[in-house]
């Protein structure tokens, strides 16, 4: 069932009118979508929406709506992800695959084997929180996460808005995620920051940076991981660990 993001406000009498301009053409043009057919619709307060198509004229979509609840398409803790923007295709997948996982957001860190420099960056924001629109519809979020401007890891891990920040470093530690959440379990409502590097790895000063802030660095197992690979292998294994062994 197609999956729009719409405001409450166009809620009335038990009907949706759906009038901007881009969930339209999307609707009545791309989809060609017809009267009697369904639209699973979201508001910004996480309820969502089952409704049928009454009507399309030019202007509006009218839909009758036959069910509505609180959506459950959200983790119960607040997981960011804090990476070193890669090249291309490989940061496009990276940043549909974080939201598919349940990312609040993604922050890009300029990390000293970064591929890209911070202006480029910066001019890529606006298609990465596009890519992260598209994919919230077509994974039916509950809410749309967003790409934040650039940081360095000093400043984000001094920012104290994270209850844990967890280094995935390969070659560098034998820990395992598992141990680590045995000593420090997940709980709900706590704000988790997974740091993953460059695909050339961390500098020593940076893993200096790490050990210096009480950082824990974890490992993925023996294998060499891409790093978008690693991101989808990380954020996938904290999903599952809070999933079977948290919960608190």
């Amino acid at each position: 069932m197609p999956h729009f993001f719409i405001n409450s406000s166009a809620l009335n009498d038990n009907k949706i009118r759906i009038s901007d301009k881009e969930n339209y053409i999307h609707i009545a043009k791309s989809l060609r979508a017809r009267a009697g057919e369904k639209l699973l619709l979201i508001d910004e307060n996480q309820i969502q929406y089952e409704t049928t198509i009454e009507n399309i004229s030019s202007a509006e979509i009218l839909c009758h709506v036959e069910k509505s609840y609180k959506s459950e398409r959200d983790l119960k803790f607040n997981l960011y992800l804090a990476q070193s923007p890669l090249r291309s295709d490989a940061q496009s997948f990276v940043i549909e695959k974080a939201t598919e996982l349940g990312v609040r957001s993604v922050i890009p860190i300029l990390t000293d084997n970064c591929a890209l420099n911070k202006d480029v960056v910066q001019k890529k924001l606006e298609r990465w929180n596009r890519i992260m629109y598209e994919a919230s519809k077509q994974c039916e979020r509950a809410l749309v996460p967003f790409c934040e401007k650039p940081s360095s890891l000093e400043t984000l891990c001094k920012s104290k808005r994270f209850d844990k920040i967890i280094a995935f470093c390969e070659r560098r530690t034998q820990k395992t995620l598992r141990e680590y959440f045995l000593e420090s379990p997940l709980k709900r409502g706590e704000n988790v920051l997974v740091i993953i590097g460059p695909e050339g790895g961390f500098s020593d000063s940076e893993f200096d940076f790490f050990e210096k802030s009480a950082i824990p660095m974890l490992t993925l197992g023996d294998l060499i991981l891409k790093a978008e690979t690693a991101v989808t292998v990380a954020l996938g294994n904290i999903v599952y660990e809070f999933e079977n062994f948290g919960k608190n």
